[in-house]
């Protein structure tokens, strides 16, 4: 199906094009910056090198050996309330990590709120090992969801058949399933690795030198060539990954019986017990800590002009992006040149927000009249969160009957009559719910916002880093709670999603 329904040559192609192409304005912006000396390597950049992949590589490994186990979990056993378990496991996905950081290093330490309830002094949580805890606590639900659409997949037959022959059920697990769902796993590995790269609020908080907090500080510091040098050696290890999750294939098995675990009861605590320090961590801390900061300064120092900032520039985001959409999802249906340039909308959501955020204000400079601008703010949202749209659009374009279109021409409509009457209206919930996700994720933005937003543009996101960085703790509870609550409107959407692919396999 094309845009232009009956043409040879679909007219969404060189609009497609264009909008691709797009994506790789910060990459070209960044070469000629960097060319203009930033420096290649030094024992600094050697070392903020080792910080970046030691904490993707302990974050992937904390987020499998947690992931997995938790997918095992609510795919397969029986548990009273097993929708609930699934939405409070998955639950760390509404919390920013940046929002997870800022409470656990003020939930900590000596002085933390932890010592103030308790009176019992707490270690500090910061470094790598303080990186790697949030990171994990906050993306292991990619690696549980990922798998656990795998495991869903599976026909149970195997596993009896094992039992069958005197295998116990920890080694079905291990020998029979588990190999199978080897691509959900690397799949919810590679969106972690893509996640602890791109993120900036984690180890700017926990003190950790990586890639981006590194070229924050040398932006901060009018160095604006080692900021592109830095995130050009950022976005070859970001390519290394995205050409991995592209090589990554899910599983092509047809789905058959499922299968079904009933625990004991003294398993099912065995279970709560260790599913509890992650939801404690994770989810409980952070809510707790909000709330006591909001009891104790109520909303001292806070406008609801930062929560309307919010709100408008990620509406304009979404807007522009399920507009732009709509052209990039109709050529990845018309053919293969359209899924090629669909692919290439996919790089700007790879490219992390610090490192879109240099490109950009780069661009600002050579062209004033964008220079501190909301426009190059929301510029900024819809490179980085178009392929949210583009998917969501072209989801729902997929399930579209094309006899529809043909009976409109076959009655006499022309094919720019035939889009706007039939595809359009039967899209519409594909553009909606694309327009959610890419104003939820503009909404929780950290370090594009800070670098582009004009001057007193104060955000949800940007003024809890303000409080953050002043040391004014408390005041940070009512824009958190705000991006909780947003963040967990995207959750939602998410697992509807996720629930009705569930019952596509299960029937149930």
């Amino acid at each position: 199906m094309s845009l232009w329904p009956g043409s040879r040559w679909p007219a969404s192609y060189p609009l497609a094009l264009v909008i691709a192409l797009l994506a790789f304005v910060p990459v070209g912006v960044l070469v000629g910056l960097a060319s203009d000396g930033g420096q290649l390597f030094d024992a600094h950049n050697l070392k903020v090198l080792s910080n970046t992949l030691l904490l993707m590589l302990f974050t992937v490994l904390g987020s499998v050996a947690i992931g997995v186990p938790l997918a095992l979990i609510t795919a397969y056993v029986q548990l009273p309330w097993r929708r609930l378990w699934l939405v409070v496991l998955a639950a760390p996905l509404a919390i920013p990590s940046y929002i997870g950081a800022f409470t656990l290093y003020a939930a900590f330490g000596r002085g933390g709120e932890i010592q103030q309830m308790l009176g019992v002094p707490m270690p500090a949580v910061n470094g790598l090992a303080g990186a790697t805890l949030v990171m994990t606590l906050y993306s292991y639900p990619f690696v549980m969801l990922t798998t656990r659409a795998s495991l869903l997949s599976l026909d149970a037959s195997l596993v009896n058949a094992a039992r069958t022959l005197g295998m116990t059920i920890g080694a079905s697990l291990w020998r029979v399933v588990l190999p199978r769902v080897v691509t959900g796993i690397a799949a919810g590995a590679l969106l972690v690795a893509l996640y602890t790269l791109s993120d900036f609020g984690t180890p700017a908080i926990m003190r950790l030198d990586t890639f981006t907090r590194v070229i924050f500080v040398e932006y901060n510091a009018f160095g604006l060539s080692q900021a592109a040098m830095l995130s050009l050696q950022l976005l070859v290890i970001v390519g290394l990954v995205l050409f991995l999750e592209s090589r990554v294939r899910g599983s092509k098995e047809k789905p058959g019986r499922h299968l079904t675990l009933w625990p004991s009861r003294a398993q099912r605590c065995l279970m709560a017990l260790a599913i509890a320090p992650v939801t404690v961590l994770a989810i409980v801390l952070p809510l707790l800590v909000f709330s006591i900061w909001l009891v104790r300064e109520g909303t001292a120092g806070f406008e609801f002009t930062y929560a309307w900032n919010s709100a408008h520039a990620s509406f304009l985001a979404a807007l522009v992006a399920v507009v732009l959409a709509i052209p990039v999802a109709h050529a990845a249906i018309a053919g293969r040149a359209g899924r090629f340039m669909e692919r290439l909308t996919y790089f700007g959501f790879g490219v992390p927000g610090i490192v879109m955020g240099t490109a950009l204000v780069y661009v600002g400079l050579k062209l004033p009249f964008l220079y501190q601008t909301l426009g190059l703010l929301v510029l900024a949202y819809v490179l980085r969160f178009l392929p949210l749209a583009v998917s969501s659009v072209r989801s729902t374009a997929e399930g579209l009957d094309p006899s529809l279109v043909k009976a409109a021409r076959l009655l006499g409509a022309s094919p720019r009559e035939a889009f706007q009457r039939i595809t359009l209206p039967l899209t519409l919930r594909g553009m909606v719910a694309g327009a959610a996700l890419v104003f939820l994720e503009a909404m929780r933005e950290l370090p594009a916002t800070l670098m582009l937003g004009p001057t007193g543009f104060e955000t949800l996101a940007t003024y809890l880093w303000r409080v953050y960085e002043a040391g004014y703790f408390g005041r940070a509870a009512i824009p958190g709670l705000l991006l909780v609550l947003m963040s967990a409107l995207g959750l939602a959407l998410m697992l509807s999603g996720e629930r009705r692919a569930e019952f596509d396999v299960t029937g149930k």
